[in-house]
């Protein structure tokens, strides 16, 4: 494929490239160190060694090959099948009928698109559409992109919805009123929920992804402390609320007033997390605002409609809130930068077991 030197930001994503070709060793091996694929330690077999290595032996000595010279089809399976063997997630690239067995049973066939034959776009779980190397390492910090913001989707919402619910589970185990109406907590999930959790699915992939070690295949979406960070984040939120809530009506506040008070409190509390989810490597203070302008736009839609449920005659009605004085303002804002600190502190702790760690 092309795409010269393409190869060379798989090495820094833990990804080792490996020639297989049928030129003669001294060629593949001028090839190889041109290109920078063959290490200094790294090893050029041929085919006729190949042949001559049981697969025990293959197994040991291949984790030092980084070149197969004058190989024929079979080889390319026996390759395949050998770093399957040491535990490898294995791709093999390929374009001729005689590539399809080997492209089949790789993890990730991939075919070319251009010279590829019909036979082994089929076998293939990916076609190179330009034939360029430079695709497989844009397809792969896409893919990488993608299950990141996966995870920050779910951080975001599982903490959130965990938040919710542990502020209704505290009145009732306190033995208070609830906090919440069906109808507000209709309108969280809806509207202040949604557009910024959408807004974050979209951020822009982080500068270090490519970085990082690939992740084992069967690591779980909660891993890497993703599963704490939801649950403390979510029980900060609740008892974050309910304190709120609690406090309104110790000094006297109305039944309706303290319930807009915990509404606002819950509401503006998951609008600062979200920005604490945009990076699981990276301090809040270190995120330039600008990269996502999808998300201010979300966070900002979402408070300035969560003002008018409060502020305007007729949604108060609907909603069952009251028009908050300044100083219940104040309250709501200082549970929701509480609520930010504990967000930032966590992921902070986070980030640095995981360097003390590596």
């Amino acid at each position: 494929a092309r795409g010269e030197r393409s190869h060379w930001p798989l090495f820094r994503a833990g990804i080792r490239t490996i020639m297989i070709t049928g030129d003669f060793p001294v060629t593949a091996r001028a090839i190889g160190q041109e290109l920078g694929i063959l290490r200094a330690d790294g090893l050029v077999l041929t085919g006729a060694e190949l042949d001559s290595l049981s697969r025990e032996e293959l197994n040991k000595v291949i984790g030092k090959v980084d070149i197969f010279a004058r190989v024929n089809p079979y080889h390319k399976l026996k390759i395949v099948k050998a770093l399957k063997d040491r535990g490898e997630v294995v791709a093999m690239t390929g374009d001729g009928v005689n590539d399809a067995p080997a492209v089949k049973e790789a993890d990730i066939g991939v075919a070319m698109g251009i010279s590829g034959t019909d036979v082994t776009k089929e076998a293939s779980a990916m076609v190179i559409t330009d034939d360029n190397f430079a695709s497989i390492v844009a397809a792969i910090e896409e893919g990488r992109g993608i299950y990141s913001n996966i995870r920050k989707f779910i951080r975001y919402l599982l903490g959130c919805n965990i938040g919710e619910i542990l502020t209704m589970f505290l009145a009732i185990v306190v033995g208070i009123p609830f906090p919440l109406l069906p109808i507000q907590i209709l309108w969280i999930n809806l509207v202040t929920d949604g557009l910024p959790a959408i807004a974050l699915g979209i951020e822009p992939a982080e500068r270090e992804l490519m970085n990082e070690p690939p992740r084992p295949p069967k690591e779980g979406i909660f891993s890497r402390g993703l599963g704490y960070k939801v649950l403390i984040q979510g029980i900060s939120i609740g008892l974050i609320t309910i304190a709120v809530f609690m406090f309104a009506l110790k000094i006297g506040a109305d039944l309706t007033v303290a319930r807009t008070m915990a509404f606002c409190t819950l509401v503006f509390s998951q609008l600062s997390y979200v920005f604490t989810c945009r990076s699981e490597t990276r301090s809040l203070l270190k995120l330039s605002l600008r990269t996502n302008p999808y998300l201010l736009g979300a966070v900002a839609l979402s408070g300035f409609m969560q003002f008018m449920v409060v502020s305007q005659p007729f949604a108060r009605k609907l909603f069952q809130t009251a028009n908050l004085p300044p100083a219940a303002w104040g309250i709501v804002f200082l549970g929701a930068i509480c609520s930010l600190v504990v967000a930032e502190t966590v992921a902070g702790m986070g980030r640095f077991v995981k360097r003390k760690l590596s």
